[in-house]
């Protein structure tokens, strides 16, 4: 099962690398529209194959290689996207928008912190 995973992982890497490529050089603008056109279709993709998948249409192997795998490898933005939706589904919109909160503030603040260490590490680098 894992190397189903992670065949659809790389094939999902590579073609957000391949699109996010295409989309930068011809958007001319320094707002992420790449990062948003992937992470748009990545959400649409899975909330698609995991509907569709979900009633056996495939094995399990192929379900893993479309949805963890390329899914997973095109942008884990889709699987997010994809639990808050299955939780509104449930009736738990107070769980859904935490979980939207939690996870934009949380990843925010998690990014800041890599920055600010990475920062310091280099001026711990360089020295006095």
């Amino acid at each position: 099962m894992i190397w189903y995973v992670a065949f659809g992982g790389a094939a999902g890497s590579a073609a957000r690398y391949a699109l996010s490529g295409l989309m930068q050089r011809s958007a001319g603008t320094t707002f992420p529209v790449w990062t948003l056109v992937v992470n748009i279709t990545g959400s649409v993709l899975l909330g698609f194959l995991m509907r569709y998948l979900a009633d056996g249409v495939v094995n399990a192997e192929a379900r893993a290689l479309l949805t963890v795998g390329f899914c997973g490898g095109y942008t884990t933005f889709s699987t997010f996207s994809y639990e808050t939706v299955a939780l509104v589904e449930q009736g738990d919109w107070r769980r859904g928008a935490l979980y939207i909160g939690l996870s934009v503030v949380l990843s925010l603040l998690g990014a800041l912190a890599g920055v600010g260490l990475a920062r310091a590490l280099i001026v711990f680098r360089q020295g006095p």
